[in-house]
């Protein structure tokens, strides 16, 4: 089990909806029930909020976003507010890791070793604090990371901005950090990316990184394992 990466693409799933099938998928890992799996998807617009989230960040109040059509979610990973959307490829690796600072540094290379095969030259800013914490394009920010660990597993993930609308991102501090600009594949090529695309380097660079071989499996197949009952979408 331990050398293969189980890669599930889910498609667009609502937040609420892939956070209870992380729990899942998490407690069935635990067990040992399930090898390594990541999770790659897009959601509809939503603003999670991560441990170290400030309600500042949300400048224009809840209910103000809740009319935008764009939901408000309290999550238990690290970091601080940020945005999904459609068009953003989010990753949830639930994993078993030794070292959660390892673990970042290791999704921030694959995503930057994705990125490259796009053309687009990005980096990590490791040296500069927690709230640099993620993937920069020059000073923009393409990706995002958060993630969460129980008993040495991971939940949460990365984000992505591949072909998404960054405007819901100026309406808030993305990330705690004032003044930040968002950038995506899209605008740093200056065409359309193509989604699928940029999905399949995504998975052969986070298997790559992890030094195993990826394994694509179908949600059926997955729920199987758990036993659980079947993700609604």
């Amino acid at each position: 089990m331990s050398e293969e990466l189980w890669v599930c693409n889910l498609g667009v799933v609502d937040y609420r909806d892939a956070l209870a099938l992380q729990l899942r998928l998490r407690d069935a890992r635990e067990a040992g029930a399930l090898p390594d799996v990541v999770l790659l998807l897009e959601h509809p617009p939503v603003y999670t909020k991560g441990r170290r989230s400030d309600p500042r960040e949300l400048a224009m109040g809840e209910q103000w976003y809740l009319g935008q059509g764009i939901d408000v979610v309290e999550v238990d990973r690290g970091g601080r507010v940020t945005y999904h959307g459609p068009g953003q490829l989010v990753g949830y690796p639930i994993m078993r890791v030794g070292d959660v600072v390892a673990h970042l540094r290791t999704l921030e290379r694959a995503i930057v070793a994705a990125l490259a095969e796009e053309g687009v030259e990005a980096r990590g800013r490791t040296g500069e604090g927690a709230d640099y914490t993620g993937v920069w394009v020059g000073e923009s920010k393409i990706a995002s990371l958060g993630v969460h660990v129980r008993k040495g597993i991971t939940t949460h993930g990365f984000a992505v901005n591949v072909d998404d609308d960054l405007q819901p991102f100026e309406w808030i501090v993305p990330c705690g950090l004032e003044g930040v600009r968002m950038t995506s594949v899209t605008k740093e090529r200056g065409e359309r990316a193509d989604f699928g695309c940029f999905r399949k380097r995504m998975a052969h660079a986070l298997a790559r990184a992890h030094d195993r071989r990826q394994r694509l499996v179908s949600l059926r197949r997955v729920e199987r394992e758990v036993g659980a009952v079947p993700l609604t979408r």
